[in-house]
């Protein structure tokens, strides 16, 4: 079992759905106190109100994680609420999809302002925490797409994620000083309400090409940023895990069929 975390702070940007209300609910779950923070504030008041009633404790916020004075306010109103910021699982993003002939700069610029540059300002703005706390925890959430494999329509949200890959390589080297380890978790298809809107087709061609013939759930991923925030994984930083149902290890379909 791993040690506790109850009592531990826990901020969890884009957290009012999909993963990120997954990974809330993990750390929830096991007593954290958990700072939900979406851009609307009422979807983020309900996934704190799911958490409180089944005894958790969880606040919401509003914030646009591409926005410093936002940011910013995020994370005083989690320090006023709780004392402290323990955990930041920076987890909020977009994947909309669209080929590059029909992308416009601004939408390339939106992606990698709310995918890439949001994980920098929300580090950033947590090192006080860290430092006078003498330790912290990073999360954040890639994927395997863009470090591993491709997708059409996906190459800003790829190249984001790839870029995640990339800030996390020296920010592990520069939170050490703070005793603060930042590490990655790298989700294959998980089912989550942006999963759906892609159309039954979609998913079932996507449950089809993983050798555990699933797509997975919004837990699998918080039980894997709940390790990395553990005390067990605290020599432990830089790095990244994929949780994806072994989905990029067959070489073709044929492998698939072979299973």
């Amino acid at each position: 079992m791993l040690t506790s975390i109850s009592g531990k702070s826990v901020i969890v940007t884009g957290g009012s759905k999909g993963i990120g209300k997954g990974i809330a609910q993990v750390f929830a779950a096991q007593g954290a106190k958990v700072m939900i923070a979406a851009r609307g504030i009422e979807a983020a008041e309900a996934a704190a109100s799911d958490i409180v009633a089944k005894g958790g404790t969880a606040e919401a916020i509003s914030c646009d994680v591409a926005d410093w004075d936002s940011v910013q306010s995020m994370v005083a109103a989690t320090t006023d609420a709780f004392g402290a910021v323990d955990i930041l699982c920076a987890n909020a993003g977009i994947f909309p999809q669209m080929k590059m002939v029909d992308m416009s700069p601004d939408d390339w610029d939106h992606v990698m302002a709310v995918n890439l540059k949001s994980s920098f300002l929300c580090v950033k703005a947590c090192i006080p925490a860290f430092e006078a706390a003498g330790k912290g925890r990073v999360v954040l959430t890639s994927s395997i797409t863009g470090p591993v494999t491709g997708f059409p329509g996906w190459s800003h949200y790829g190249a984001s994620k790839s870029g995640q890959l990339g800030f996390l390589k020296t920010a592990a080297m520069e939170l050490s000083r703070y005793n603060t380890t930042i590490n990655a978790v790298m989700p294959g298809n998980i089912f989550t309400e942006g999963l759906q809107d892609l159309g039954e087709d979609y998913l079932k061609t996507m449950a089809a090409s993983i050798p555990l013939k699933r797509l997975g759930a919004v837990e699998d991923i918080g039980n894997a940023a709940l390790f990395f925030a553990s005390d067990e994984a605290g020599y432990i930083t830089g790095q990244e895990i994929v949780v994806d149902g072994g989905q990029i290890l067959p070489e073709s379909l044929e492998a698939i069929d072979e299973i």
